[in-house]
């Protein structure tokens, strides 16, 4: 299964994927008129404040399997593709109900009004893993644009394994970085010591 796997500590927060995915959702495919289209193309993942100071995350949907925003979608306005690798959102059938949104364990799906549908009418919007792109053996746009690579496409297995091995390996370094504490003594051992030959010396008396 191929997905788009985050890097967080790499996210310097500059929004690239963002525009790189609303623009790639535009009518123009163009960011000079993109800009300018209504509606408005709005972006597929979100890139919000990270766990620690002066550190983001971006965030996408995870395409899950079995996936909750596609149980409780009253309108079957959400299924998968053939492959079933990918979760997609008809807006023709999208009601606007929110059931979906409701359930996702990611909060990825907004509401906006979208070019492929009537206009007026807003519906449910979501990453849709750039599925017209794959077919052209092209990476998402968001993966494209993110130039520090905290954003990386691939096989799921192939990419937890670069990440452990890159974990582990970071682990060792920085363990080895770390000089190792010289034995000590308790505190007070020559009192107990003290103590020792006292005890003897009394015994031998």
């Amino acid at each position: 299964m191929k997905t788009v796997f985050v890097q967080p500590e790499r996210c310097v927060g500059c929004k690239q994927c963002e525009i790189a995915c609303a623009v790639e959702h535009s009518l123009s495919k163009d960011l000079y008129f993109a800009v300018a289209e209504n509606p408005k193309p709005r972006p597929r993942i979100q890139v919000g404040p990270g766990v620690y100071l002066n550190s983001s995350f971006p965030n996408k949907c995870r395409h899950c399997n079995p996936a909750p925003c596609m149980a409780v979608c009253p309108t079957a306005a959400i299924s998968r593709t053939e492959d079933g690798e990918i979760v997609l959102i008809d807006g023709d059938k999208c009601i606007s109900c929110a059931m979906c949104a409701m359930v996702c364990p990611f909060d990825v799906i907004r509401y906006y009004e979208s070019a492929d549908v009537l206009r007026g009418k807003v519906v449910a919007l979501k990453c849709d893993h750039c599925v017209d792109r794959q077919k052209r053996g092209l990476s998402p746009a968001c993966v494209e644009a993110c130039k520090v690579k905290a954003l990386i496409f691939g096989e799921i297995n192939d990419l937890v394994r670069d990440a452990a091995g890159k974990l582990a390996r970071s682990v060792s370094v920085a363990a080895a970085a770390v000089p190792p504490e010289p034995a000590r003594q308790p505190e007070n051992i020559e009192t107990w010591r003290d103590w020792g030959r006292e005890v003897h010396e009394l015994q031998d008396l």
